[in-house]
């Protein structure tokens, strides 16, 4: 029972205080007077009757009623209802001005009218624990009625008897009171106090703000914002504060609580802590400047959060499903807003009704939100009272919801601590929300989603919450009396009387007497278990990530952990990285705790070295996704682990896991450790209760014991129900064993901390400690282990600012640490003093022991013997090639390019890999395996040659995640590898400064002397000296395969020219004197030898080479004259063999002849000018000259040349017979002379210059030596000239046909503007510049062209009307200020070309491109945009437009003379594509070979300075000049893919190899240096003496005859065929060459290397792996060499007939001759078939309509040749003349032109067959039709059909076999007629019309699938 009303006070308006600005308040009478025991009077009730402050009004107002709340410093509240009104006063005095009746503006202070009257107000105040509004209204009601109206009942009688009126507290009880004025009023109380009572007001609350603004209130209510209400009703304030309150339930709200908040009280917004405050809306401006305070206007229904303030709000999905909820309880109508036939009536609950059913909802989102917690709970101590702690990790970690800032900020909030405080306890009354949480859990799941069910459910709570507030319907009636209406206005009304004190005060002592006579009330609690509902992890699966639960992933982690304890150390580490990336679910975690759990026996577990290194990495993994928190648990079920698992490091030394997985966040934590001893204790409590009842009750208990064990909460709420039965000793011998219990586990706790946060090198400073990265040494055997004591420190401790080094800080801040935990546990789970105080007594010493025994441990660890390291696999060498340098362990770092480090592509990352570098005579090679464990079985190789590399640079490597950064080398090579290796730190850095400084020596030798090509075969020792002399039959050894002129076999040979030190002199003398007396030399028609006798290694010794010398005289022999000294004979013997010598006589370019006997009917004579290297050292010594030009004119022609490279012919159309020449840019005066403008007035030449002279002459002698020269009539216009391909304009159109003719109208005009027509073909600089990049075909044609070529004709003159006889290409800026002459017949070409310089930087970009050092931040773009800004291809671009340009003119009969710079980079380029393009001779296997030979050797291209192959070029840098030359040839074999003999591995090996100097062939800058050094002619004895190949032709013949490996099989050239590939930047493509690797086993250039590799691996692979053998094969794009494991289809056909021979004994036969007889055998068989198809689309040379490759790709076999049949958009691209003639080239059509008719179909073979339907279908004939070129068989319904009616694949065919007749076959053909046809898919059954017939068919298909 309790007292209705603890004090009853009159508050009136301070008349003494009315000078000052506010008035204030007086409290006139309080009673009773003197204050209770139990509830003291509460002050300041005077500021809370008059909140806005005590004013004088100037008219009446009527009485107001409200109800403020006070908090007094016991957190009780204390409800003051406030009833006040008016009296008037008297006005006489002087007065603060006074407020209008609506308290608005103030009144003008000057007004001379003074208001007759002023009211002040006056309040009755009751003062209550009690919160009934209602029934403080009536009575303050009637108090004030019987006054006003003037009743005649005693006013101290009323108020005494509502000052003794008592009431139950709870109990649902209703109890009538009267206050002795005839009145009557029903008390209700609530049946369970712990809900709260909320009548209507958190309906109210919603209807002024809405649901969001309810929500976003409710949720800065519970993670403690600041809240404040603004309205102009204190009622309102009161209403809403309340209601809030309510919906927190059952939390309860602890902090302030303020409802109305009273004026002079404001400053109290600002406090820092969290609060609930209502203030009147007058003082909203006051308001505007609280920063961190949510506003809620409940007159305008607003609520402001300010922009500091981030409210969290409820995780996702409750909040939706609370919105949800509300707005069904709210808006009903909402649902059926949308209905066509929406119900009549919509039933909306009453307002008090709707306040209980949202309060349901709210009910139920606690229930929600908590459930589970009672399985978080501890209970630490039973006896003498509980003691409750929760578990807030594990219940967040269960819930899935730690990310979440709501649930978090909840439950480490105040209001939650009550709860755990007040509902924690295990045994006690319960109420709804206990049963709710714990029963209907399953209910709420179960229901989610189905609005109908959830609001039965809202209905139901809600019922049960009414039910508390209203127990019983209304039975008696309120009787209260009112005053009149209008009373307040009276105006004589008496001021309200003084109350006698006496007469109430003696009310009050009778009532008390009273009631201490009677018996007290005890209502009985009912006490009982609080139910713990079900586990959370019985609710919360669905949260569980599908991922980490997938039981594959556990299945992993247990087989690797059983692996590690079963020794299968190899299997365990495959299952590594997969346990691993497991670990990043929270099941695999659990489950590693629970595997390592089972191998632990008696709490100790020794391991060997490699299990414990096993177990800590996985402990390790397993705890770095723990956060501090371990919401999982996992790191406390790991505690008792890491003291369990050891090793023996020596007798009597242990190591144990702790040592080595400190480094963990979790270890710092303290709640981590709290919550982990909690746990402990709590399960050490519960043993101590189970046992005791074990032994008591054995017995009886055993056949009922239910089977689950019992929960600590459980067994806690027994104890509790025993505790008051049990006797006082029993009762303390408890408490006794609970304390020492606790203690034991303190103890025992602070050892287990000394072990996780003392690191195990006590000696090392923090500092170093807390950076992160370990020290390696402090355990060298095992992952980084680490202790965190240092960040412990820190953060606990940084104020103490000093830091030393002692061994003593670390053991401080632990044992600091250690201490203050031990405190706050100890404390609060009611340890005794004397118990704490031994504590920190043995803290120091247990963390001082630990110290001990740790210095020992790592004392041993250090000694441990280091991991094993894989160990290095050797590398196979070359013959001849020896290491210089034993392997260096290295890493081999990933660098940009993603296939191997298994980036976008995805596949294992075969990078990085863990090897060795080492350093040959010949290579950079490192070899060895992934470090990742899946592909550890496969090797990696990178290497290139040494004379590769272009850049070396140190870097810094993290090689392994776990470990330092190492220092590493980036090495370069030109060949497109890039080695990014990071030393191991078992290499010393002065070990890897030696490989630098032997790397150098290599890469750049003394003298070209030092290089492989020549050291070959001799000890690296010496390689590294350069030598001065020495005689090495190595240099000078077999003849015929003499590195660098393949064929030149001759007669005479020179001796060992070994000496590096042989002037040219000598070696001509020495010839001298060997062919001495052979007087005539001979020549017959060169023929190239034969396909068996090419490169062979053993002419017979009769056959003399082509080019013999014979005694007797012959009629085309020019018998030499004395004019030649016997020397120079002698040398030109050997010149004649020369490649370019049998060039120029296939050519038919010249004879040898003197001066005197010249032959007049050629054009044209071989010089001998040169024999000697004396006019050009650069030049080969025999030249082609016009026949009319005398030699001693050529020496001085030369000089007017740059390097004395006068021009020379070097081809000679056979069909036009105009020729090609080069020559070296023009020095100064020279051929410029002619046509620079004279100071002299005459416009021709200076007489004076008579070199010019010679040089015209010169000029005027080549052209005389064209045939046509004479004539210059119309055939000689530029008609035929075609320049279609070039058209760069980026129309879109593939090849458009420009025909440049003469219109007679315009060449007046074309004579008039002669300068500025051929415009220059400009160096465009970039790819884009298309639009401007007009194509040369219009620029020789005139700028008037560009308008009209797509008409194909141009109408505007040429540069003048007759074209000329020669053009000389030369550079634009060297002919500047040129002018033409029209009376010369040579033209000058200006062009732009880029120079050396430009290609080197160009060559670094693609590089850099296409083997980028690190990966690039922006894959999208990165690659090919840094492929564009090299602008490799726009100089390829350019290249072949020139080339084209000169190709085109050279077939209209125009001789071309190039000369661009030096002559010998960009010129070689031009005049060897244009030889490429225009003689189908170069485009074989052979005259490729001799092309090389004669413009890029012959000729000086300077392959040494160009490829610095010595220390001499070191500084100039790599050109790659001649890479630039065959990357053009690869973009024309690409577009004529059937013209070439060669296939694009022979580009890449030469590409290779010209710069890997395995091969003295490009070695050198001339023949002049190569004589010198003795290379050109050697030893014909010693010819078989050695393998080892000098020549790279040699190597290419005896590998050509082995395999066709340089052998394109869809060569099938076209006679004549010139060629004109496109050169636009959008048809070029980037060569693979640059991007491939094959990393199984290094470039694939060094075939001996490589052969015979793959066969032991896959062995080795087959044994290991129990699974069943599959065919399978696992091609990976950068590993393997896919033209090797998967060999295109001719060559695996190729390869088993070879392997048949063999095993029949027979020899093999050549690969080429079987190619050749089944060439034959097909071209016979499409004769006899006469099919208007040629039969196979490889072989037939008559496959003439796709020349140009739009669409076919068989790829080199260097790729593995698919046909890839691209077919390309524009098949209709117009053909261009060919030769001049139209038509000669027919239209490009594509592949497979789709079949429109049934006539344009290839049909090899047709006929009619009855066919079998499917299953249960009829027999039926056919018209079937094999087609061998798509390689199917098509049927149709009958022969004129069209309409193919199916298709069988040939492909799919698997056999063929005679059939039997079934059901409904026909029944007249013989049996024997039958044949199945068995594919993939199905078996078809056929017949033919006889037996014959069928046959035929058989055999045709039969053939058909053989042919595939």
């Amino acid at each position: 029972m309790a007292r209705l009303a603890d004090y009853f006070v009159l508050v009136g308006y301070d008349p003494g205080k009315r000078g000052s600005r506010d008035g204030q308040g007086q409290i006139l009478q309080r009673f009773p007077e003197k204050d209770w025991e139990d509830n003291p009077f509460p002050q300041g009730i005077e500021l809370f009757c008059q909140p806005s402050g005590w004013q004088l009004f100037t008219e009446r107002n009527p009485p107001t009623f409200f109800v403020a709340v006070l908090t007094d410093i016991n957190s009780e509240r204390h409800y003051c209802a406030c009833f006040t009104f008016w009296e008037p006063i008297d006005s006489a005095q002087p007065q603060s001005h006074p407020r209008n009746g609506d308290g608005g503006e103030e009144e003008e202070p000057s007004s001379p009218i003074q208001p007759a009257q002023l009211f002040a107000p006056k309040s009755l105040v009751l003062v209550s624990r009690l919160d009934h509004a209602e029934v403080f209204r009536n009575s303050l009601g009637l108090i004030y009625t019987i006054y006003v109206d003037g009743l005649s009942v005693s006013l101290e009688n009323v108020i005494g008897n509502l000052l003794t009126c008592t009431i139950p507290i709870t109990g649902g009880a209703q109890r009538t009171i009267s206050l002795g004025a005839g009145d009557r009023q029903v008390i209700q109380t609530p049946i369970s106090d712990s809900l709260p009572v909320s009548s209507c007001s958190v309906a109210l609350l919603f209807r002024q703000l809405g649901i969001t603004n309810v929500l976003y209130l409710f949720c800065a209510a519970l993670t403690e914002h600041k809240i404040l209400f603004l309205s102009s009703s204190y009622q309102r304030l009161t209403d809403a504060c309340r209601a809030l309150l309510a919906l927190m339930f059952p939390l309860k709200y602890s902090f302030t609580y303020v409802p109305i908040l009273p004026a002079q009280l404001l400053e109290v917004l600002s406090t820092p802590t969290p609060f609930i405050i209502g203030v009147h809306s007058i003082f909203q401006s006051e308001t505007q400047e609280l920063l961190d305070v949510v506003i809620a206007d409940l007159d305008g229904g607003t609520v402001n959060v300010p922009e500091c303030v981030h409210i969290s709000l409820l995780p996702e999905p409750l909040l939706q499903q609370t919105r949800e909820a509300l707005s069904m309880v709210l808006d009903p109508e909402l649902e059926v807003a949308d209905l066509a036939f929406p119900p009549s009536t919509i039933s909306v609950s009453s307002l008090k009704m709707q306040d209980k059913e949202i309060r349901a909802v709210f009910l139920r989102l606690f229930a929600q939100l908590l459930q589970g917690y009672r399985w978080c709970l501890h209970i630490i101590r039973i006896h003498p009272e509980p003691v409750i702690r929760f578990h807030k990790a594990a219940f967040l970690g269960q819930r899935g919801l730690t990310e979440d800032d709501f649930l978090t900020k909840v439950l480490e909030g105040m209001a939650f601590a009550g709860f755990v405080t007040e509902r924690g306890a295990p045994y006690r009354s319960i109420d709804l929300f206990d049963e709710l949480v714990a029963y209907e859990v399953k209910r709420m799941r179960a229901e989610e989603g189905n609005k109908q069910k959830i609001l039965r459910h809202i209905k139901e709570l809600a019922e049960k919450l009414y039910k508390n507030e209203n127990p019983y319907p209304a039975v008696t009636m309120h009787k209260v009396q009112k005053p009149t209406e209008g009373c307040h206005l009276r105006l004589h009304q008496k001021p309200f009387p003084r109350l006698d004190e006496g007469t109430v005060q003696w009310i009050i002592d009778q009532a008390t007497a009273k009631l201490q006579t009677a018996p007290p009330a005890v209502k009985a609690e009912k006490k009982c278990m609080v139910p713990s509902g079900p586990p959370i992890a019985a609710i919360m699966e669905r949260n569980g990530n599908a991922l980490a639960n997938s039981a594959r992933r556990l299945e992993v982690v247990r087989n690797c952990i059983s692996y590690v304890f079963e020794n299968k150390m190899l299997e365990a580490k495959k299952l590594f990285p997969a346990v691993l990336r497991a670990m990043k679910g929270r099941a695999a975690r659990h489950c590693l705790t629970q595997e390592l759990n089972l191998h632990v026996q008696q709490n100790r577990a020794v391991l060997d070295h490699q299990q414990f290194d096993f177990i800590i990495r996985m402990m390790n993994c397993c705890l770095q996704d723990c956060t501090a928190m371990d919401e999982h648990g996992i790191a406390a079920a790991l505690l008792p682990l890491v003291t369990a698992f050891c090793r023996k490091l020596s007798p009597g030394i242990t190591q144990f896991a702790y040592s080595c997985v400190q480094e963990h966040v979790v270890w710092t934590n303290i709640q981590f450790w709290e919550a982990m001893f909690y746990c402990d204790v709590q399960n050490h409590i519960r043993a101590l209760y189970l046992d005791n009842s074990e032994e008591n009750h054995t017995d009886e208990e055993s056949p009922e014991e239910p089977q689950e064990a019992k929960s600590a909460l459980e067994i806690a709420s027994e104890q509790l129900r025993l505790w008051p039965t049990m006797s006082r000793e029993k009762q303390q011998e408890l408490i006794q064993k609970e304390e020492s219990t606790v203690f034991s586990q303190a103890i025992h706790y602070a050892n287990r901390m000394s072990y996780l946060l003392l690191p195990l090198d006590t000696s090392k400073n923090r500092l170093l400690r807390s950076s992160g990265l370990g020290d390696m040494e402090s355990v060298s055997n095992s992952f980084v282990t680490n202790s965190i004591a240092g960040s412990v420190a820190e953060s606990y401790d940084t104020e103490s600012g000093f830091e030393d080094a002692e061994s003593s800080d670390v053991a401080n801040y632990v044992v600091r640490f250690i201490n203050r935990f031990v405190d706050k546990v100890c404390t609060e789970s009611g340890v005794t003093n004397e118990h704490l105080k031994g504590l920190h007594v043995m803290i120091p010493d247990i963390v001082q022991m630990h110290i001990e025994t740790l210095d020992a441990v790592h004392r041993e660890s250090k000694r441990l013997p280091p991991i094993q390291k894989p160990k290095l696999l050797r590398p196979n060498l070359l013959v001849g090639e020896e290491c210089v340098m034993e392997g260096l362990r290295v890493y081999l770092m990933p660098d940009g390019r993603e296939e191997a480090a298994g980036g976008s592509i995805g596949g294992p990352p075969l990078l990085p890999a863990e090897g060795a570098i080492f350093l040959t005579t010949y290579r950079i090679i490192f070899k060895g395996t992934p470090t990742d464990p899946l592909v550890g079985e496969q090797v990696v190789i990178r290497s290139f040659p040494i004379a590769s590399l272009t850049k070396e640079k140190k870097i810094n490597v993290q090689a392994q995640v776990d470990q330092f950064i190492q220092e590493g080398l980036q090495l370069r090579s030109c060949t497109f590898q890039l080695l990014k290796i990071a030393f191991d730190e078992e290499v010393a850095s002065d070990s890897a400064e030696i490989f630098r400084k032997h790397l150098h020596k290599l890469r750049y030798p003394q003298h070209v002397r030092g290089t492989f090509a020549f050291t070959v075969g001799q000890s690296p020792k010496q390689a590294m000296q350069p030598k001065a002399k020495e005689k090495n039959p190595s240099l000078s050894s077999q003849q015929v395969t003499d590195m660098f002129q393949g064929l030149a076999v001759g007669v005479m040979s020179l001796g060992h020219l070994g000496h590096s030190s042989t002037t040219l002199s000598k070696n001509l003398v020495k010839n001298a004197k060997k062919t001495i007396g052979r007087q005539y030399v001979t020549r017959k028609k060169y023929t190239p030898p034969m396909w068996e006798q090419r490169g062979s290694q053993h002419f017979p010794e009769d056959n003399e080479d082509e080019i013999s010398v014979s005694e007797e005289m012959d009629r085309s022999t020019l018998t030499p004259t004395t004019t030649m000294k016997p020397s120079d004979k002698m040398t030109i013997n050997h010149l004649v063999e020369r490649a370019c010598c049998r060039d120029y006589q296939r050519l038919g370019l010249g004879t040898l002849s003197s001066s005197l006997t010249r032959s007049k009917s050629e054009p044209f004579r071989i010089s001998t000018v040169n024999r000697m290297y004396a006019i050009c050292r650069s030049y080969p010594g025999l030249l082609i000259v016009p026949q009319s030009i005398q030699d001693n004119t050529i020496q001085r022609i030369s000089r007017c040349y740059r390097q004395n490279r006068f021009p020379v012919v070097c081809w000679r159309n056979s069909r036009t017979k105009a020729v090609l020449l080069r020559s070296g840019g023009l020095h100064g005066k020279g051929v410029v002379g002619l046509f620079k403008s004279q100071n002299a007035p005459t416009a021709g030449p200076s007489q004076a210059d008579s070199t010019s002279l010679e040089q015209e002459k010169y000029l005027q002698a080549v052209i005389n030596s064209m045939p046509h020269y004479a004539d210059a009539s119309g055939r000689n216009t530029l008609s035929g000239f075609t320049s279609a391909h070039m058209s760069s304009s980026g129309l879109g159109h593939r090849a458009k046909v420009i025909t440049l003719s003469t219109p007679k109208c315009a060449s007046a005009k074309g004579r008039d503007t002669p300068r500025g027509k051929w415009g220059s073909i400009r160096a465009s600089g970039r790819m884009s510049s298309y639009g401007l990049n007009v194509e040369i075909g219009s620029r020789l044609a005139g700028k008037e062209l560009l308008g009209t070529h797509h008409n194909g004709t141009a109408e505007t003159g040429f540069l003048r009307p007759h074209r000329a006889s020669l053009y000389i290409i030369g550079d634009k800026s060297q002919l500047k200020g040129v002018k033409p002459d029209p009376l010369q017949h040579w033209e000058v070409v200006p062009i732009e070309v880029f120079d050396v310089r430009q290609v080197k930087a160009s060559f670094k970009k693609l590089m850099k491109a296409c083997v980028p050092g690190c990966p690039s931040t922006d894959p999208s773009i990165a690659y090919l945009r840094s492929l564009e800004e090299s602008e490799w291809l726009s100089q390829i671009h350019k290249i072949l437009q020139i080339s084209v340009l000169v190709v085109e003119l050279l077939d209209t009969g125009s001789s071309v003379l190039v000369s661009l710079e030096d002559g010998w980079d960009i010129t070689t380029q031009v005049v060897s594509l244009v030889q490429l393009l225009s003689d189908p001779y170069y485009r074989t296997l052979e005259g490729f070979r001799l092309l090389v030979e004669k413009e890029w050797l012959s000729f000086g291209h300077r392959f040494s300075h160009r490829g610095a192959q010595t220390l001499a070029g070191q500084s100039s840098g790599f050109a790659p000049i001649f890479l630039q030359f065959l990357d053009c040839v690869h973009q024309i074999h690409l577009q004529f893919p059937m013209e070439f003999e060669f296939s694009q591995y022979y580009l890449k090996f030469l590409s290779y190899h010209y710069i890997s100097n395995r091969f003295r062939t490009f070695l050198l800058d001339s023949d002049y240096e190569r004589i010198e050094l003795g290379l050109l002619y050697e030893e014909k004895g010693e010819r078989k003496s050695q393998q080892v190949y000098k020549s790279i032709w040699d190597y290419i013949d005896r590998l050509n005859k082995k395999a066709p490996i340089f052998f394109n099989y869809m060569y099938a050239p076209e006679d004549g065929e010139v060629l004109r590939p496109y050169s636009n930047i959008s048809n070029l493509k980037v060569w693979d060459y640059y991007t491939e690797e094959t990393l199984s086993e290094g470039p694939s250039y060094d075939w001996e290397l490589a052969q015979g590799q793959p066969e032991p691996v896959e062995d080795a692979d087959r044994q290991d792996t129990g699974a069943p053998q599959t065919k399978r094969k696992i091609i990976w794009p950068c590993y393997d060499n896919r033209s090797r494991v998967e060999p295109d289809a001719i060559s695996k056909l190729l390869e088993e007939l070879h392997n048949l021979e063999m095993e029949l004994g027979q020899i093999p036969e050549r690969w080429k001759d079987t190619w050749d007889k089944v060439k034959a055998s097909q071209r016979t068989e499409a004769r006899q078939e006469g099919s208007r198809t040629p039969s196979s689309l490889l072989m037939s040379s008559g496959l003439s309509h796709h020349r140009r490759s739009l669409g076919v790709y068989l790829q080199e076999s260097g790729v593995g040749s698919t046909l890839n049949l691209s077919l390309d958009s524009d098949t209709s691209s117009t053909s261009t003349p060919s030769s001049g003639k139209p038509g000669g080239r027919r239209s490009t059509s594509t592949l497979y032109s789709q079949f429109h008719t049934s006539e344009s179909e290839n049909r090899s073979y047709e006929g009619s067959l009855y066919k079998k339907g499917a299953f249960m279908k009829p027999w039926k004939p056919r018209w079937f039709v094999l087609d061998k070129t798509k390689h199917q068989l098509r049927y149709y319904d009958s022969r004129m059909d069209t309409e193919c009616k199916g298709v069988i694949d040939l492909a799919e065919v698997e056999s063929i076999t005679p059939g039997t007749p079934t059901m409904g076959a026909p029944k007249t053909v013989d049996e024997k007629a039958f044949f199945d046809l068995k594919t993939t898919k199905r078996v078809y059954n056929f017949c033919a019309q006889d037996v014959p017939g069928a046959q035929q068919w058989i055999d045709r298909i039969q053939s058909c699938l053989s042919d595939a």
